[in-house]
């Protein structure tokens, strides 16, 4: 099992659509052949690969991730794009998972970007631990809870941009999700009730007296939900629309105080 093809081989007969770029990210990461045969046998089986080695690259860089943490999707880099634009002194990342949206929006190289105050929080002990790991080192601050509940209340009113990749699944859908998802995931990071919406209601009901005159909040959507998520951001008082990027298939809704 020392050999990019037999790895190769292995990923494809265990259905891994991308087995050749799965086994140069394995090959990459085992420190010995016993530790690449160990990997191989925890991806084939179903483990998700980020789980496997222990990291996702996103943004560009390596972001740490832990068994029973929520993976962070490629085309959330739309979110962190348009969060990095409107890039202000403080930023708040909630439903943070591993910290890789944070961590992202501070290396994005935009000239504001090393006077950042960061504040993340999760709901999961586990990602709440792995975003400490990512986000520590760069002078984040990252708390347990559910949304806005374990922030400082001094953040009140001072918030210039807020990030949020909340769960937008809809409950009955979250079934029908790949494998390395729905069985690997926290639920609380999949399921958005029952029309995918519930937790960026809950969101948007309080971004308002968080945001600092003229901040931003940002959530990522399914694009058939658009019309729904922009309700719920104007009922909470904020100025609201979205963007679509059609590469990424990824939909930002952007709510301004």
């Amino acid at each position: 099992m020392n050999s990019a093809d037999a790895v190769v081989a292995r990923l494809r007969a265990a259905g891994c659509v991308f087995a050749e770029d799965e086994a140069a990210v394995l090959l990459s990461s085992a420190s010995d052949p016993a530790h690449l045969a160990a990997m191989v046998d925890e991806r084939a089986a179903g483990r998700p690969l980020e789980h496997v080695v222990g990291w996702v690259e996103f943004g560009g860089r390596r972001v740490l991730v832990d068994e029973g943490v929520f993976v962070p999707r490629r085309r959330t880099e739309l979110l962190v794009r348009e969060a990095a634009a409107r890039l202000g002194r403080v930023v708040v990342d909630l439903a943070c998972g591993c910290g890789a949206v944070g961590l992202a929006v501070l290396g994005s190289g935009r000239p504001a970007a090393d006077r950042v105050e960061l504040h993340a929080a999760d709901i999961e002990p586990a990602a709440v631990d792995c975003a400490r790991r990512n986000l520590e080192p760069i002078g984040g601050h990252v708390y347990l809870g559910d949304l806005f509940d374990p922030l400082p209340r001094d953040l009140r009113g001072r918030v210039d941009v807020l990030t949020a990749n909340v769960p937008y699944v809809p409950s009955a859908a979250v079934a029908l999700m790949p494998p390395e998802a729905r069985d690997h995931e926290p639920r609380t990071a999949l399921d958005g009730g029952a029309d995918g919406l519930d937790v960026l209601r809950r969101v948007a009901a309080e971004a308002r007296e968080w945001l600092a005159p003229g901040g931003h909040v940002l959530m990522e959507t399914g694009v058939d939900q658009i019309a729904n998520a922009l309700d719920a951001l104007a009922a909470g008082g904020l100025l609201a629309t979205p963007v679509h990027d059609k590469e990424l298939a990824a939909t930002v809704v952007i709510g301004r105080r």
